[in-house]
């Protein structure tokens, strides 16, 4: 099976589409299968881009409204993780997972599934430490300090994903997993991106809990984006133990490196996206303590007969099929000839894919649930961090590598004048 993996889309996928096209006419292949690692952006509308945390200058509608509409469609499999640049109001429709478009699958906020006979695994969102312990309380429309916290990582999600025990053959993070420089040339790296260099040597640059399940899952590859720049890593687990191939890719510009094609042992087929079944018992096990308010979660009352759940799960799948729901547009299309009333469409409809999953695991749905106004907790200790008390600064100052480029450039520009 051949692979296409992505860095950061940033909602062109236009060019990575014919890219790949590109490389299939020259080399004379067939890629299987696109993965992405975040910044995705499945902006659908205008009233999307009220949910995308960049700064006002870099709005655009890019090209995923074209597939979204059904102008145009995949010419691949397409899965994809979130990253801190999304459209956070469509990916919470998706929390569970989805067709965000026409053969374009969103993995959920945390999720497995199947390719084939490949096991593909994924996180969205980047770790901060302040919000990693509550619930997700964030619900469009987002505030200035909301629509930052939605996609934060939530140990939620993580302690679900630490509970697959069958293998995993691929894994996505948007962010690194905590101090994978270790293991490249990071040397290298500091040379060509110089303000890595504080956090690498006070080993704070990457995601913990990216690390707490690159240790437990140990997939054969792992990749990631978020940083802007093309790095790889081999992590050994344990003397004669299994190896994981990181690699780290950069976003879709002219001249960087946003593409690597992969070959990978797979068997004959057929080659589509498939639920998985340990991956929907957790899930079912999990929900009952689904968090929704800014407290910390509770796992004590989980119920964890993970395995019961499985043969339940098996018969219904095997009288419906493990192939996901259909997908379904729930908001206008963007239209290029058209501007969009402010008030022609609001709020975070339910997305049928969703409550369609949710009656196959027989769950209710949760995800309209509203927490209360003072639901938000933080305790003081949680500002202590590096001297700072501002409640939007990021437990990673990484946060928006775009900008860090810029006053990069900038400070480049100084110093050749």
């Amino acid at each position: 099976m051949r692979i296409a993996i992505e860095g950061c889309m940033h909602g062109d996928l236009d060019t990575v589409y014919k890219t790949l096209q590109l490389a299939e006419n020259k080399h004379n292949f067939k890629i299987d299968l696109l993965l992405c690692c975040g910044d995705f952006q499945a902006v659908r509308n205008e009233r999307d881009l009220e949910s995308l945390n960049v700064p006002r200058k870099y709005r655009s509608m890019n090209s995923f409204w074209k597939y979204y509409s059904g102008e145009e469609v995949a010419p691949f499999p397409t899965i994809f993780i979130g990253g801190n640049h999304e459209a956070s109001n469509y990916l919470w429709e998706l929390y569970y997972g989805g067709w965000a478009a026409p053969n374009i699958y969103f993995l959920g906020f945390a999720g497995v599934v199947k390719f084939g006979n490949v096991r593909i695994g994924g996180l969205s969102g980047i770790y901060n430490s302040r919000h990693y312990h509550l619930g997700h309380y964030e619900r469009p429309p987002y505030n200035e300090k909301t629509i930052r916290s939605v996609y934060h990582v939530r140990e939620y999600d993580v302690h679900q994903l630490l509970q697959v025990e069958e293998p995993i053959d691929i894994f996505l993070s948007h962010d690194w997993p905590l101090c994978i420089t270790d293991y490249g040339n990071s040397e290298e790296l500091v040379h060509r991106k110089p303000y890595f260099k504080k956090e690498i040597e006070e080993r704070t640059l990457g995601s913990l809990a990216a690390a707490q399940l690159l240790e437990k899952l140990k997939p054969p590859y792992w990749f990631s984006a978020h940083l802007h720049c093309k790095f790889s890593a081999l992590v050994q687990h344990g003397e004669g133990g299994p190896v994981t191939k990181f690699l780290a890719l950069d976003k879709c510009l002219p001249g960087r490196p946003f593409l690597q094609i992969l070959e990978i042992e797979s068997g004959p087929g057929p080659h589509e996206i498939q639920y998985d079944e340990e991956w929907l018992a957790i899930t079912r096990s999990f929900n009952s303590i689904f968090p929704l308010t800014g407290r910390n979660t509770n796992f004590g009352s989980a119920d964890l007969r993970v395995e019961d759940c499985r043969q339940w799960l098996r018969s219904r799948l095997q009288a419906r099929g493990a192939k996901p729901f259909e997908f379904v547009r729930t908001v206008p299309c963007y239209n290029p000839s058209q501007s969009v009333s402010n008030n022609s469409f609001s709020g975070c409809p339910r997305n049928p894919q969703t409550v369609s999953f949710l009656q196959l695991l027989e769950l209710p749905y949760l995800l309209d649930n509203m927490p209360e106004p003072k639901d938000v907790s933080y305790s003081p200790a949680s500002f202590i961090q590096r001297g700072s008390f501002d409640e939007d600064s990021e437990a990673i100052p990484i946060d928006d590598v775009d900008e860090l480029e810029e006053l990069a450039e900038v400070e480049d520009e100084k110093t050749r004048e």
